[in-house]
């Protein structure tokens, strides 16, 4: 079974030059720094036709890989962040499948734990046990 993280963003605008340079800028930067070239990253749609008022969509398949799943997590939420921050005027919605990410003005979208080495290591090790 997998798990997928979507992410979306409407408002009643589209996208000026200036902020769709700012979101190309933001998925160069993740594209660069994504340490799992086998592992899905940041993705936005193109060319689908948008939901109506639809300004950035995408989403991202999680890894199966427990000693991976987190960091994973944190790097595309952490990059969710910086487009949010970006277009801050839009309506977001970010879910792990069926659960909602919450936002936090100061640390951006995140999940309980999700930057607990303790509990990414006990999610590591539980992965290994059940290979």
């Amino acid at each position: 079974m997998s798990v997928s993280l979507y992410y979306h963003a409407r408002r009643a605008t589209p996208l000026s030059e200036g902020e769709s340079a700012s979101v190309e800028r933001v998925v160069a930067a993740h594209l660069a720094s994504f340490p799992y070239g086998d592992e899905e990253s940041l993705y936005l749609y193109e060319g689908a036709a948008p939901q109506p008022g639809e300004i950035v969509a995408g989403s991202t398949k999680m890894p199966s890989d427990p000693d991976r799943l987190m960091p994973v997590i944190v790097r595309v939420l952490d990059s969710v962040t910086e487009l949010r921050r970006a277009l801050p005027d839009a309506e977001w919605h970010v879910h792990l499948d069926d659960l909602d990410v919450p936002w936090d003005g100061e640390e951006g979208y995140a999940l309980p734990g999700m930057r607990d080495p303790d509990l990414v290591a006990e999610l590591g090790e539980e992965g290994r046990g059940n290979e």
